[in-house]
C-alpha cells in the first residue's frame, strides 16, 4: 500500500506540473521548482536518464577524473631519475655557480688549505608545461563520462613520462648545447686545470654514426639536472560561469607543471658516434675513467650505464651481456655497464 501511495503521489506531482505548463509560460513553471532547475544547486535536477549536472555531481566527476589521472601516472615508471638529479626550485630560475667544483681530502698538516674552486654562471630557467583536453558537456550529460576515463589516465601517463622527454632530449642535444664551462656538453676541448694554463679535455669520441653514451650515475652529482618548481597537477574548468562552458558548451580538463632541465657534470657523460663495438667501447671507457680534476687528481669516474637508442639495443646487449664475442673469444667487457634504451635519443 505504501509503495502504491508513493507512486501515486509522484504521478500526481508530474500531472500538476504538466497542467501548469499548459496554463502558464515555461519560465513560470521552472519558478515552481527553482532548486531542481538550477544546475549549481545541491539537489538533483528533474531528468529522464543521463548524468544530472549539478555542482555535487561535477565535483565527484572531477574527483573521479583526477583519480584516473593519478592511476595513469602510477602505471608508468619513468627513467629520467636514473641519469638525472632532481633539484627543487623556489624561484623562476636557479643559478648553479658550484658546477665544476671538485673537492678532495688531504692530510691535515698545519692550517686548513682552502681549495680555490672555480665559479660559473650556469642558470636554468623554469618553463611552464601543459596538456589539455576538452569534453563536450552533452557527452557528460548523456552518461558518456566513463568513455573519458582512459583519456584522463593517458594524461597521467603523459605527465609521468614528460620528464623523460626533457632529460633524454637534452642528452641528444648535448652536441650543440653548452654546459657550465661554455663548451658544448659533448666536446673535444673542455678547459681543465688552472685558469691561467688550462688544457683541453674531450668527452666525445668522434664519428658520424648513431650516437651512444657512457654515463656514471653512481654519484650524488649526475650528468643532467632536473629542476622541479611545481609538480604535475590535474586541473579542471567545469563551472557554468567558465568561458569554455558558456561559449563552447565544453568542459576542460588538463595537467600542468613548472620545471626545466640543464646539464650537470660533463665528466660523468661520454659520447661516441663511432661504431658500437668492443674496441670503441673499451677505448671510451678508458678515456672517461682517466679524467682528472682541475688539481690534476683522478676523478675516479666509472661508467655504469650504456645509454643507446632503440636501433642499438641488440648491439649494446650483446656487447655487455654475452659471454662470448662473435669471433668466439671471451667477452672481457661483460657486465661492465647496464644497458638503458630510450626512444628520445
Amino acid at each position: 500500500m505504501k509503495s502504491t501511495f508513493r507512486i501515486g503521489a509522484v504521478l500526481g506531482l508530474l500531472a500538476c506540473v504538466a497542467l501548469a505548463a499548459i496554463a502558464m509560460p515555461h519560465a513560470q513553471v521552472l519558478s515552481l521548482m527553482p532548486d531542481m532547475a538550477t544546475p549549481d544547486s545541491g539537489l538533483a535536477m528533474v531528468g529522464f536518464g543521463g548524468l544530472i549536472l549539478n555542482r555535487g555531481n561535477m565535483q565527484m566527476l572531477t574527483q573521479a577524473f583526477n583519480g584516473a589521472f593519478k592511476t595513469g601516472m602510477a602505471l608508468k615508471k619513468p627513467m629520467w631519475n636514473e641519469i638525472a638529479m632532481e633539484v627543487p626550485s623556489t624561484t623562476s630560475e636557479e643559478k648553479y655557480a658550484w658546477l665544476g667544483m671538485t673537492t678532495k681530502f688531504r692530510e691535515w698538516i698545519g692550517d686548513r688549505v682552502y681549495q680555490n674552486l672555480k665559479q660559473h654562471d650556469y642558470t636554468i630557467r623554469n618553463k611552464d608545461w601543459e596538456d589539455t583536453v576538452s569534453v563536450k558537456r552533452n557527452a557528460i550529460m548523456d552518461d558518456q563520462y566513463g568513455v573519458y576515463n582512459p583519456l584522463m589516465m593517458q594524461l597521467g601517463q603523459d605527465a609521468a613520462l614528460h620528464p623523460d622527454e626533457l632529460v633524454f632530449g637534452l642528452i641528444a642535444a648535448g652536441f650543440s648545447s653548452t654546459c657550465y664551462d661554455g663548451q658544448y656538453f659533448f666536446d673535444t676541448d673542455h678547459p681543465v686545470g688552472p685558469n691561467e694554463n688550462p688544457v683541453s679535455v674531450s668527452n666525445f669520441q668522434g664519428g658520424s654514426g648513431t650516437a651512444w653514451y657512457l654515463l656514471d650515475t653512481s654519484n650524488v652529482m649526475k650528468p643532467i639536472i632536473y629542476q622541479n618548481r611545481e609538480p604535475y597537477q590535474f586541473k579542471s574548468k567545469t563551472s557554468w560561469d567558465d568561458d569554455n562552458v558558456f561559449d563552447r558548451n565544453e568542459f576542460v580538463f588538463g595537467a600542468n607543471a613548472r620545471s626545466n632541465v640543464g646539464f650537470g657534470l660533463w665528466q660523468l657523460a661520454y659520447a661516441s658516434k663511432q661504431t658500437l663495438d668492443v674496441t670503441n667501447y673499451a677505448a671510451a671507457r678508458a678515456a672517461q675513467m682517466s679524467l682528472k680534476s682541475d688539481s690534476g687528481k683522478p676523478l675516479a669516474v666509472k661508467p655504469n650505464v650504456l645509454l643507446v637508442p632503440p636501433a642499438l639495443e641488440k648491439t649494446a646487449l650483446d656487447l655487455v651481456q654475452a659471454e662470448r664475442l662473435a669471433n668466439g673469444q671471451d667477452n672481457t667487457m661483460r657486465n661492465t655497464a647496464r644497458v638503458v634504451v630510450c626512444a628520445w635519443l
